[in-house]
């Protein structure tokens, strides 16, 4: 295990990506140690298989046509309009335009590019400090995998074992939880730094901008309307997301068919180096589980940890650094079949640990070195990078006590998916 993990984090630091660390230091060990090569390889190619993966592909590919095809305009500009008349108004309408963004494509990264850039430039034009909507638009993008859809979430459920269609219910309360921290951090800063706030939009105009936008909103409510009453399998609903976010673009015309080869390389380009970093992890966990790591770590953890609050405490932590210099998903693949034996025998809901397991390692996308949100932010802003990691630190610390109220109350995962489903 001590080559496995030299060879991991050495490839690491040698700026390898986090895909090839896993497969080649699969590979390094089975040589060592006269594993099958064949079983790494078979392992490699089975992590991507899975019937429920086929769903990541296509959520990406409904978040960028979303993305090319105006609907990410009329969200933002129906929130604007919705609650733009409050203290902090646009930083609101940030806010709920990831919520609801959320409910289409399921990622961080998606969101701060495709809403990212018309957020910030709309703050900026109203008067906010271009790092406040920056910190904003980057806070607010952590909405994306918590609020189903969530891309994490179906990574979780292929490592965990746990029901796509429940871990998709379970993200709806805490994300909400994560927005309306956030809006009440945005009211205050707004109130002491004196921001402008517009005068209510009328009736009139809300209901021009909610019919404009509505085919927009209903898409979150199809896509889990589908999963809730059987309809369709959380992979069959990211097909109807595809099929619905094609039929929207092509009729508002803001989408063009010579858009979709781009569209599609764009995609390709996202999922196949998700589904890489998914098989090369199978490898990676098959030999770490061969090895019996996971119930040789809940043994010592038992050994040092006996109360479930400081257990929870303690795996936060780990989670938060974790995310600070490892890609999202491939610590999901990693850790989580790891963890599993610890959560267990504190009784722990698998439910609850994913919605942990997936926020603290969103939060790490918004810290440096590895945070993928702030180089996307880097693009669509003015700003630098160091710049944006510091305009993030007190909206950081605003996501962590979202985090800690979800981690120490288990019904705001738990109560919703069970009452469904």
């Amino acid at each position: 295990m001590a080559l496995l993990f030299l060879c991991f984090f050495g490839f690491l630091l040698m700026r390898m990506p986090v895909g090839f660390c896993m497969l080649c230091s699969s590979i390094i060990y089975s040589l060592a140690y006269g594993e099958s090569l064949n079983m790494i390889m078979s392992r490699a190619v089975q992590g991507s298989s899975g019937f429920t993966l086929l769903a990541l592909s296509f959520f990406i590919l409904a978040g960028n046509i979303m993305n090319r095809g105006g609907v990410t305009d009329r969200i933002f500009g129906f929130c604007k309009k919705l609650i733009g008349w409050i203290p902090g108004g646009l930083g609101h309408a940030n806010v709920l335009a990831s919520v609801i963004f959320a409910g289409m494509s399921g990622s961080a990264v998606a969101d701060a590019g495709g809403l990212g850039a018309i957020e910030i430039k709309a703050m900026k034009d109203d008067g906010y400090d271009e790092e406040f909507a920056v910190a904003v638009t980057g806070a607010s993008s952590c909405i994306g995998p918590i609020i189903p859809p969530t891309i994490s979430g179906v990574v979780y459920c292929v490592a965990s074992g746990v029901s796509v269609g429940k871990m998709f219910i379970a993200g709806v309360l805490p994300g909400c939880c994560l927005a309306i921290t956030q809006m009440i951090y945005i009211f205050f800063v707004s109130k002491k730094r004196n921001y402008p706030r517009h005068a209510f939009a009328g009736f009139r105009d809300l209901g021009k901008s909610f019919v404009t936008s509505f085919p927009a909103l209903l898409t979150p409510v199809i896509i889990l309307g589908g999963i809730l009453t059987g309809v369709c399998t959380p992979t069959e609903a990211s097909v109807v997301a595809v099929l619905y976010a094609l039929l929207q673009g092509f009729l508002t015309r803001d989408l063009k068919l010579k858009d979709l080869p781009s569209i599609m390389d764009e995609t390709l380009t996202s999922a196949m180096s998700v589904l890489f970093i998914v098989s090369s992890a199978n490898a990676f966990g098959y030999i770490i589980t061969a090895q019996q790591i996971p119930t040789k770590l809940a043994n010592v953890f038992l050994g040092v940890v006996t109360n479930k609050i400081v257990a929870l405490l303690v795996i936060n932590i780990f989670l938060l650094l974790v995310g600070m210099v490892m890609e999202s998903l491939a610590a999901l693949v990693i850790l989580v079949p790891i963890l599993m034996p610890v959560i267990t025998s504190f009784g722990i809901d698998p439910l609850h640990f994913g919605v942990i397991c997936i926020l603290n390692i969103t939060i790490g996308m918004l810290t440096p070195p590895v945070g993928m949100v702030l180089f996307t932010l880097t693009n669509v802003s003015s700003l630098s990078f160091e710049k944006i990691t510091k305009a993030m630190l007190p909206l950081l610390a605003v996501n962590i006590i979202a985090l800690l109220i979800v981690t120490y109350c288990p019904p705001l995962t738990t109560w919703l998916p069970n009452l469904l489903m």
